[in-house]
């Protein structure tokens, strides 16, 4: 009898320490979370976008030769200032030995034809002061004759020009590269030796300068055609350099290109804007930039944390869950506006009192996933 009542007894206990056990085991599978909330405030919200491009000049002058010839010096670098009249470079006329013969005869067919009609010319002075000539033919070789001695001129200032790429009394005009405007030289293409040519209408011309006014900047960039339409004329804008750290300037849209270029597979529309320049600061044309537009902004509007957000599986639309009780929520769909990335609008569905779940992210957002514990919990 003892010996069943002990085994008994050891049976007891044995069964009591698996339930205990399991009990245990059971109670600890799930970790009790306490969630804590928070309440919708009243904010501002900016929805902004970033134009990527670049900083460039307002206008750059090219500077080009008015003859053709050889670069023979070059007397300011690239990064000079220079104002209107600095001597930028000079050119050495190389002379076109079939051009220079033509206007050479040239000269010595009008020396002969002057001497000719001076010949007459005399002859006839004479016969018209005695009255033997009429007034008509006198004034008729008069002018033959003016007209032979302007042919003469301008087959030598032709002759010159030829030989030296000036008519010699405009102290080598035409052989000197002069800036025509004030700002900087932002780069000079030829070096000593090169050929440039007259511009003509056959040719550009040859560029022996580049000009620019450095306080005169914009910038250039591209928006999205999902963000085109929202841009207006006008706007202002945020401008960040990759060159200049922690520092921005301000800048005001002043063009929006009509026609989209498709790149990559996405429509993108130019954009330019003035940009206001601090003169303590050197910005150089062709900096990197972005530039931070305000498509939309709500002041004084119903916010809350964009992170509490949660999403229906089926529908996608957007619910939080409302504190019932000490750690109790319901769910409830609202209705949202604007985001900034950070905070998103709340237009309908909750009041200011209202305390929304900060729910742990590595738990089940979607209610699907939480009904379908609960069956497998009743389930069991």
């Amino acid at each position: 009898m003892n010996k069943f009542v002990k085994y008994g007894l050891i049976g007891i206990l044995v069964l009591g320490a698996l339930w205990a056990a399991t009990y245990f085991i059971k109670t600890n599978s799930k970790s009790a979370i306490s969630y804590e909330t928070t309440t919708p405030f009243t904010s501002t919200i900016e929805r902004k976008t970033v134009a990527t491009g670049k900083v460039i000049p307002q206008e750059e002058i090219e500077i080009k030769p008015q003859i053709t010839g050889i670069i023979d010096k070059i007397l300011k670098e690239e990064g000079d200032d220079v104002k209107i009249g600095d001597l930028i470079a000079t050119i050495r006329v190389v002379p076109n030995e079939q051009a220079l013969n033509q206007a050479r005869g040239r000269v010595r067919n009008a020396e002969l034809a002057l001497n000719t009609i001076k010949i007459e010319y005399d002859r006839n002075k004479k016969l018209y002061d005695r009255g033997v000539i009429s007034n008509q033919n006198f004034v008729d070789l008069q002018l033959q004759y003016d007209q032979a001695e302007q042919e003469l001129k301008n087959s030598k200032v032709d002759y010159q020009i030829i030989l030296k790429g000036s008519a010699g009394g405009a102290a080598n005009a035409n052989t000197n590269i002069l800036a025509t405007v004030y700002g900087t030289i932002l780069e000079i293409p030829v070096e000593v030796g090169d050929q440039v040519i007259l511009a003509n209408n056959f040719n550009d011309g040859t560029t022996v300068a580049t000009i620019a006014d450095l306080g005169k900047m914009i910038f250039e960039g591209q928006v999205d055609e999902g963000e085109v339409g929202k841009l207006e004329v006008g706007m202002p804008l945020e401008i960040s350099l990759g060159a200049i750290d922690n520092k921005t300037f301000d800048a005001t849209l002043k063009f929006i290109a009509p026609k989209g270029v498709e790149e990559s597979g996405a429509v993108k529309f130019k954009i330019e804007g003035d940009v206001t320049v601090n003169d303590s600061i050197l910005i150089r044309a062709g900096y990197s930039a972005n530039a931070s537009l305000t498509l939309e902004k709500k002041e004084d509007i119903m916010v809350i944390p964009e992170a509490l957000l949660q999403f229906d599986r089926e529908t996608d639309k957007p619910y939080v869950e409302i504190a019932t009780g000490d750690q109790q929520f319901e769910r409830r769909e609202i209705e949202i506006g604007i985001s900034d990335g950070v905070n998103v609008e709340v237009v309908s569905g909750l009041e200011m009192e209202d305390e929304i779940k900060i729910w742990n992210k590595t738990e089940p957002i979607k209610k699907g996933e939480e009904e379908e514990e609960a069956e497998t919990e009743d389930a069991e």
